[in-house]
């Protein structure tokens, strides 16, 4: 799989595809979505019930 950095200029159509399913990818990897969000050093507070 290659990294998105490393594509040339392609359709931008072809791109957003690609990017969909990278994105569809990580639905199924909670654990690399939670290392994302503890590298930006930002907490995440559990929503108020209504």
């Amino acid at each position: 799989m290659r990294p998105l950095a490393n594509l040339a200029v392609i359709v931008l159509d072809r791109l957003e595809t690609l990017v969909r399913k990278r994105l569809k990818r990580l639905r199924y990897r909670p654990a690399t979505l939670d290392g994302f969000i503890a590298g930006t050093g930002l907490a995440l507070d559990e929503p108020a019930s209504p």
